[in-house]
């Protein structure tokens, strides 16, 4: 964390000085907004933090509820959400809350006594160390709490406006600079059932399953009607189950399957109990089934384990559908390029899936993460209006692959063991799929804010598209052991990552000639930041050298990566690296001894690979990134 450049900080260094719309932010909803964001879940609440970070940008979020999330429905965070919440400045926090999942039991029938389960095999939850981060269960409640926090010390100082909900929109293509007429209707306080209409430049529905927004703007989910039930319950308990405290997937000879998986606290756990297959003609019947039903069904799975429940903190029924939008902004896919898109739908608006893989949460955070900054860049014009078109085509392929996966693993939750050719299936999915569900299959093809793989080679650990995969180096100014991504905040910043070539070190050498470029040439991207902001405030670079960092002479480092900030214009120590020599990062990223630049988007995803030497390259793609041609 860095803080004391804009002078000393003696309160809480987490809460950023206030600026632009922060400065004079009105208690009312305004009458013009940039961007309204409807809906507090996931993915409106993660982008509406990422948009607090541009001072300039007038967002608001509404609500329907009079007020903050109290119990939340999802649980499961997933490493790559756990990453995300790192650059928000809460990962440590989070985790020191949450319950940690390291393994996942895997309970069968007793092949000599088909009624009992028994414990056939536990699996470690990262096998092949996909992360620095784990996997945690958590409300979804306090999730949001800490993003909440997040807004309220943003130089916006936001923070959302409950009891408003969203009652329709209309969009004039021809009306000026806030084209996007929005109904609301309030729905707590003296004025409850008033309606009112303010204008935006965007609108995002993160409003659910039954989105208003989805429908507003003629969008429908397709997919499979679900026709098996679960019955899912937050309790406390009495069990002799042995692995009350470890995440389990029974499957039981007769009575169906529970995922079980322990909550924070070290009491409190959460079952998914199968309820079996649903009548086409059950019209929605099955949601009514009791708690009762729900706790007899599970001890018959148990068997020969009981359960007593004492304390039921939240429990529902649901069906599992899996149901994807075919695109998650208002343009028709033939006016696409043509027509700038002015709603958006994210999270449960535009994919619908069963629970039990622990995805909604997850992907609906990376929705919002991906919009968030993309928006923030065209209202600062920092980017082209069609950066927007690269939201529903990044995103909807990735929910398109979440519904595909999930359709696999919740038929092999909801299998018998005995309709299973292999005993292991269930197990041998879960270990081999691992990175998947942990949020590290994503990989965005190339486009604007994506190159091509010509340079590939000389970075294998950093495949373009995918997140940046984070590694430890030694901090060059102090000697500190750190992690090279976990610098890297939720600011809306574009990273540079300059690995040094072997001769780093030389002024004559090429890492030294390209830090001149980007300090002076007026074909590097710097050249772009604003005159009268920081050096660094549109662009992080930084450099990596291979020697051991008490070889590294401060004084002589390139100017670019030891940039002044702040109004005292202090230097900034903290992007000099090396590599550490217990984890050699040029080793365990196939770095090319030569040197590399990687090039990473403000939401963690690696943008570019190029060599030291590659300048026309690089001033290419960032031309292009930020006019669109």
């Amino acid at each position: 964390m860095q803080f004391h450049h804009h002078g000393y900080v003696s309160g809480d260094p987490r809460i950023q000085p206030a600026a632009g719309v922060g400065l004079d932010r009105p208690e009312e909803l305004p009458d013009e907004v940039d961007v309204l964001i409807v809906g507090t879940g996931p993915a409106g609440i993660t982008l509406a933090a990422q948009l607090s970070q541009f001072p300039d940008v007038t967002t608001r979020v509404i609500e329907r509820r009079p007020g903050r999330l109290e119990v939340g429905q999802a649980d499961g965070i997933q490493a790559r959400s756990v990453e995300t919440f790192q650059a928000f400045g809460f990962a440590q926090r989070i985790t020191e809350e949450a319950y940690r999942i390291t393994e996942m039991a895997f309970w069968k029938p007793n092949p000599e006594q088909p009624g009992d389960i028994i414990r056939t095999a536990v699996a470690p939850d990262d096998p092949s160390g996909v992360s620095e981060f784990p996997h945690l269960i958590v409300n979804q409640a306090r999730v949001q709490d800490y993003f909440l926090e997040f807004m309220k010390n943003s130089p916006t100082r936001s923070r959302p406006d409950y009891g408003w909900e969203f009652v329709g929109l209309d969009i004039d293509h021809d009306g000026g600079e806030h084209p996007v007429s929005v109904t609301l209707r309030r729905t707590a306080g003296e004025d409850e059932g008033a309606e009112r209409v303010i204008r935006a430049k965007f609108v995002v529905g993160g409003d659910g399953a039954r989105s208003k927004v989805r429908e507003a703007i003629g969008r429908k989910p397709v997919g499979d009607q679900a026709f098996h039930a679960w019955g899912v319950m937050d309790v406390l308990a009495d069990t002799d189950f042995p692995d009350i405290r470890r995440k389990c997937a029974i499957q039981s000879h007769d009575g169906g399957s529970i995922l079980h998986i322990p909550r924070e606290g070290n009491h409190l756990f959460r079952m998914y109990v199968d309820l079996g297959e649903v009548p086409h003609d059950d019209s929605g019947k099955v949601r009514l089934t009791s708690q009762e039903e729900v706790e007899r069904r599970a001890n018959q799975i148990l068997h020969p384990y009981t359960l007593t429940v004492r304390h039921v903190a939240w429990r529902s029924v649901y069906e599992v559908g899996h149901r994807v939008t075919d695109r998650f902004d208002d343009v028709p896919a033939e006016e696409v390029g043509t027509r700038t898109p002015r709603v958006f739908i994210m999270g449960d608006a535009c994919h619908t899936h069963s629970a039990k893989a622990g995805q909604g949460m997850n992907v609906s955070i990376q929705d919002g993460f991906n919009l968030g900054w993309k928006l923030g860049h065209v209202l600062e014009s920092r980017a082209p209006l069609s950066l927007l078109d690269t939201y529903s085509a990044e995103r909807q392929v990735v929910a398109q692959n979440l519904i595909d996966f999930d359709k696999e693993w919740s038929s092999l939750m909801a299998a018998r063991p005995d309709e299973m050719a292999d005993p292991a299936e269930l197990e041998r999915f879960y270990v081999q799929t691992a990175e998947f569900p942990a949020g590290f299959m994503t990989e965005y093809t190339p486009s604007l804010i994506v190159g091509t793989a010509d340079h590939q080679d000389l970075a294998t650990g950093f495949p373009l598209g995918k997140r940046f995969k984070s590694a430890e180096v030694t901090r060059v100014c102090d000697g500190n052991p750190v992690h090279l991504g976990h610098h890297a905040r939720a600011d809306g910043r574009w990273r540079i990552y300059v690995f040094a070539g072997r001769d780093g070190l030389d002024p004559a050498s090429e890492t030294a000639a390209l830090g001149r470029w980007l300090a002076e040439s007026p074909d590097s991207p710097l050249a772009a930041t604003p005159a009268g902001l920081d050096r660094d405030a549109w662009f992080d670079v930084k450099v990596i050298y291979q020697q051991p960092h008490l070889d590294v002479d401060i004084t002589t480092v390139p100017e670019v990566f030891l940039p002044r900030t702040g109004p005292f214009q202090v230097t900034d120590y903290e992007k000099v690296y090396a590599a550490d020599p217990r984890h050699d990062l040029f080793e365990a990223r196939g770095v090319d001894r030569d040197g590399v630049i990687v090039v990473v988007r403000p939401d963690q995803y690696v943008a570019q690979v190029l060599p030291l030497t590659a300048r026309e390259e690089l001033s290419a793609f960032f031309a292009r990134a930020s006019s669109g041609a």
